[in-house]
């Protein structure tokens, strides 16, 4: 088995050194991974300037690559480049930070590497762990977190991967986990609405021009059934497959149609 580990955090996360542990031993691990934080740069692409790739040292003493670019580029560099042959399964992760609902889907880093690895056939689980905002402090990528029970989720559904693959019409699986669980339950979810409401702040720099941050207060609850729902209200990990599929209904755009 080949496991190929990538994140958004950047090489130096210490999320990228906990998914690595929770899948020691099965597997040979080869770390690829964007070289600063890609946080919201989705599954972005780097194609008008050179990317570079440099052997470095995880925080752990272990060899990684660190990628010049998006998470993305760091998957088909870890896929076409680094390893010999195709990965048996790709991680993205450990996230600082969940990342639920369909506007995540497109915005996220993490989801957006797993989302590469399965278009070239490889099965993917994306992973975030819950954290409060306002109370991390990174420190060159390195966070002070409890990564532990991520790391028992995490091995549990990698293991369940390489056993059995992933079901027909599954691409990849989004995965989130809360960071203070009652117990080690995963539940399977549905995408939420949403996981931020979004604020626009405008300031006037000191020339009195505006300029604006773009900024969200999380939402709290949604439906039942929903990722958001379940992480947020259930305090329970959630997991949802992900289908590359996203056409819609062909037979109702038929009959919109034929009203033009």
């Amino acid at each position: 088995m080949r496991i190929l580990i990538t994140n958004d955090d950047g090489v130096n996360s210490s999320g990228i050194i906990a998914a690595k542990k929770a899948v020691e031993n099965l597997g040979l691990i080869d770390v690829v991974a964007p070289a600063t934080q890609q946080s919201g740069i989705g599954h972005a692409l780097t194609l008008f300037e050179p990317i570079r790739v440099t052997s470095t040292n995880l925080l752990d003493g272990t060899e990684a690559y660190s990628v010049s670019g998006t998470p993305t580029d760091a998957v088909i560099i870890g896929i076409f480049e680094i390893t010999s042959e195709k990965p048996d399964l790709v991680i993205s992760g450990i996230n600082i930070g969940e990342n639920l609902g369909m506007s995540e889907l497109t915005t996220s880093g993490t989801i957006g590497a797993a989302m590469e690895a399965a278009v070239h056939g490889v099965p993917a689980l994306s992973v975030s762990l819950q954290v409060t905002r306002g109370d991390i402090k990174f420190h060159d990528g390195h966070v002070d977190v409890d990564f532990s029970h991520a790391q028992k989720i995490t091995r549990k559904v990698s293991q369940m991967v390489i056993r059995n693959g992933l079901p027909e019409g599954v691409d990849f699986i989004n995965l989130n986990i809360p960071s203070a669980p009652d117990n080690d339950d995963v539940k399977l979810t549905r995408l939420g609405r949403r996981m931020y409401q979004v604020h626009i702040k405008k300031r006037l720099d000191p020339r009195g021009r505006p300029y604006y941050w773009i900024d969200g207060d999380p939402v709290e609850n949604d439906d039942p059934g929903t990722d958001v729902h379940v992480l947020r209200e259930e305090n329970c990990a959630t997991l949802t497959p992900i289908s590359l599929n996203s056409t819609s209904n062909l037979n109702l755009m038929n009959q919109w149609l034929d009203d033009l």
